[in-house]
C-alpha cells in the first residue's frame, strides 16, 4: 500500500521534475525522499526570499506548509532521531504563521532527539521554541490580542529543563503572567490567578532584571491589595 508520505513524494517529484526539465529530472530520480524534501524547501525558500514584508511571508508559508504535513508526521511517526533541517526548518514556520501548536509538537520530537537547528538560526532548538513563542504573544499582548496560556504551558513543559538563557526563561514566565492577567475565564478564581501572575513575574525579574517586569509586579501587588481590603469589608 502506497502511504500518503510516499504520495506526496511522488507528487513532489512530479512536480519539481516538470518545473525543472529533464536535468533536474535526472537528479531527481536518483534523489532519496529528505533530498527530494530539501530540493523543494530550497525553492520554496527561494520564493520567500522574493517578497521582503514580514507580514507577507507569514501569508506565504501558511500556503506552503500543507504541502510538508505529510513529510512531518512521517518523521514524527517513525520516531527515529535523524537529523532533519526540513523538519527544523517547518517548526519556525508553524511560529511564523502562527500554528504554534504544531510547533511545539516538531519540538518536542526535536528536543527529545537532540535535533539541531539548521546553521542560520545560530540557537538551539529548546532557546529558538521558547524565544519565537514567547515573542509572538508578547507582540499580541501589545496589540491587545489574546494569549493562549495552554500554548505558553506547553512550550514551559517542552523547553525549561533545556539549557538557555536566563533571559529566554524570563520571556516566558513573563508573557505566562500577562496570560493569567488577560484570560477571563479565569476572573472567578480571582485571588488565585493574581497570586500565580505575581510568582511569574517575579520569576521572571529574578531571572533577568532588565525583563521589564517591575511595573508588573507593582500592578498585581496593588491589585491584591485591593482584592483584600474588599474581601475585609
Amino acid at each position: 500500500m502506497t502511504s500518503p508520505a510516499r504520495k506526496h513524494f511522488e507528487k513532489t517529484t512530479a512536480a519539481l521534475q516538470a518545473e525543472e526539465g529533464s536535468g533536474q529530472e535526472r537528479s531527481l530520480a536518483n534523489a532519496n525522499q529528505y533530498e527530494l524534501m530539501l530540493v523543494k524547501l530550497a525553492a520554496d525558500k527561494r520564493r520567500l526570499s522574493e517578497t521582503q514584508s514580514m507580514e507577507a511571508r507569514a501569508v506565504i508559508k501558511r500556503e506552503l506548509l500543507p504541502d510538508y504535513t505529510a513529510w512531518v508526521d512521517g518523521v514524527i511517526e517513525g520516531d527515529q532521531g535523524v537529523q532533519d533541517n526540513v523538519l527544523m526548518t517547518v517548526m519556525v514556520w508553524h511560529i511564523d504563521a502562527g500554528n504554534l501548536a504544531e510547533a511545539i509538537k516538531i519540538a518536542a520530537y526535536a528536543i527529545k532527539h537532540k535535533l539541531k537547528m539548521p546553521d542560520q538560526y545560530q540557537r538551539q532548538t529548546a532557546v529558538v521554541i521558547a524565544e519565537e513563542i514567547a515573542d509572538f504573544y508578547l507582540k499580541a499582548h501589545n496589540a491587545k490580542e489574546p494569549i493562549d496560556i495552554e500554548i505558553i504551558r506547553k512550550a514551559m513543559d517542552v523547553t525549561l529543563d533545556q539549557d538557555m538563557p536566563d533571559e529566554v526563561k524570563a520571556k516566558l514566565y513573563k508573557v505566562l503572567g500577562y496570560a493569567l492577567l488577560t484570560d477571563e475565564s479565569l476572573v472567578p478564581y480571582e485571588l488565585t490567578r493574581l497570586n500565580y501572575a505575581l510568582d511569574c513575574f517575579t520569576r521572571a525579574y529574578k531571572l533577568h532584571e532588565k525583563s521589564g517586569v517591575k511595573k508588573d509586579i507593582e500592578y498585581v501587588q496593588r491589585q491584591l491589595k485591593n482584592l483584600a481590603a474588599q474581601t475585609a469589608a
